[in-house]
């Protein structure tokens, strides 16, 4: 027979001869199951509150509940730091954090998947994002002019200009509160036995949070590139020729995540004096219609 053997009332035997102390197991068991479902039901109710420009905005829930649930699910299959946030680290994950979501757009990044990923509660997702949501979206939106949905696609990139600066400048404070925190680390005797493995944990964080950071900015340029794209054939009209060179020096700002160069040109934009990417146009008709925007 196949069916589990008890051995002892607090004791199970599985068909593969392993014995789990029930007492211990089903506790931790359920206790686990039951955080983890609770964690999923309070995020699915509410997206992480933002800001002025996108920042993120304290919260409890979103700031201590989560992340302690996160921390805890994390430690059982990736290294967790006990060490405390710096402010530079801080301030990356507010200024990034417009970039990882879109309040603007109703979700369509996946908000409470990139919640349930910043607070560890489920490993990374986003790689899994088709680029055809934020068309689909402004596709659905009404408006009382088609040209409008190009004035929304270029407010959309305009704003991520406004912000890039800044916040890869936070990234790149990072960074270098990283390579300080393993200088320090090499050079004083005096430490925690702990410190290191602290410092290593800490890296591994930074780094996997930066490189959802270059995912998320790069999914942007490719979703508004499918966007314009896609509007070109749908509602073409003049005004996509504004949007298309905003597009342009995003591509920029993308290229440059997707290389790491977080440090320098800090607070410029970066193509400037460089190489410009050849437009989608070749020529198209002036349109010189006043448009009302919804």
């Amino acid at each position: 027979m196949n069916a589990v053997r008890r051995r002892h009332p607090l004791t199970v035997s599985t068909p593969h001869g392993v014995v789990v102390n029930a007492a211990e197991f089903m506790p931790r068991f359920f206790g686990f199951l039951g955080t983890a479902l609770l964690a999923g039901l309070l995020v699915a109710c509410a997206s992480r509150p933002v800001g002025d420009f996108g920042r993120a905005k304290p919260s409890v829930l979103h700031d201590d509940v989560l992340p302690a649930v996160g921390t805890f699910m994390a430690k059982q299959r990736e290294p967790v730091s006990n060490f405390n946030q710096t402010d530079q680290e801080r301030e990356m994950h507010d200024r990034t954090w417009r970039f990882l979501v879109a309040a603007h757009s109703r979700d369509w990044m996946f908000d409470t998947e990139a919640e349930m990923q910043r607070t560890r509660i489920t490993r990374a997702k986003d790689w899994k994002f088709t680029t055809d949501r934020y068309y689909n979206w402004l596709k659905r939106e009404h408006y009382q002019s088609s040209r409008v949905r190009y004035a929304t696609l270029g407010r959309h990139i305009l704003a991520d200009l406004d912000t890039l600066p800044s916040t890869f400048a936070s990234v790149c404070a990072v960074i270098e509160v990283d390579r300080n925190r393993e200088i320090a680390l090499a050079s004083l005797t005096n430490v925690a036995p702990t410190a290191a493995a602290d410092v290593a944990a800490r890296r591994y964080e930074n780094t996997h949070y930066i490189e959802w950071f270059v995912r998320a900015v790069n999914y942007r340029y490719e979703s508004y590139s499918y966007a314009l794209d896609n509007l070109l054939v749908e509602t073409p009209h003049e005004q996509s020729i504004a949007v298309d060179n905003s597009l342009s020096q995003l591509r920029a700002w993308a290229d440059r995540a997707s290389r790491h160069d977080f440090c320098s040109g800090s607070g410029t934009r970066p193509g400037q004096g460089g190489v410009t990417i050849p437009s989608r146009f070749q020529t198209m008709v002036p349109d010189t219609e006043v448009i009302q925007i919804k």
